[in-house]
């Protein structure tokens, strides 16, 4: 048994040791970074601060953007489980509320710098309007994804089933 003492601590390596086998299992497996956490009584964000350390290379970048979407939190939680790195997806009142009260000017600065943040990934999945999806392939120079969901305009919230974000994901990662 290898121990360490640190002041008046005494930390069993063995048991670290045990402790990240059993998340790289599971996590290897296809849990969530947060059901892992959850199986194993830890914080998701320590998961994902091990994964940091010992990674090597990450794989294709992507960032999903939507609106308006009526199942967001479902969205969201596929996009946390298969490691999209950025997710910004609204109900049509968030969506509202977001540009809300703002000047044309900051509303401009706000699209810029949302732009600047998807060029910063590999692909870019856009869930919207036939017309938003176009105008996200025509800004963003990076390989956009659109998933139409109408046609503009679309005034009410629309079901998307995650399998088919799930899978939009997964092609664009090559796993399909």
């Amino acid at each position: 048994m290898k121990i360490v003492r640190i002041g008046d601590k005494v930390i069993s390596r063995d048991k670290i040791d045990r402790m990240v086998d059993e998340i790289l299992r599971l996590r290897s497996q296809g849990y969530s970074q947060q059901e892992t956490a959850n199986i194993l009584g830890l914080e998701r964000t320590f998961i994902s601060r091990l994964e940091g350390i010992g990674e090597i290379r990450k794989g294709t970048k992507i960032a999903v953007f939507g609106f308006p979407l009526k199942n967001v939190e479902e969205l969201k939680k596929v996009c946390e489980e298969e490691g999209v790195d950025f997710t910004l997806l609204m109900t049509d009142k968030e969506r509202w509320e977001f540009i809300e009260g703002k000047s044309a000017a900051e509303l401009v600065n706000l699209l810029m710098e949302l732009i600047a943040a998807a060029q910063q990934f590999d692909a870019v999945i856009m869930i919207g309007s036939d017309m938003r999806v176009k105008v996200a392939q025509a800004i963003v120079d990076r390989e956009v994804i659109g998933i139409t969901i109408g046609h503009t305009p679309i005034e009410e919230d629309v079901y998307l089933d995650p399998e088919v974000l799930r899978e939009a994901i997964k092609t664009v990662r090559g796993g399909k």
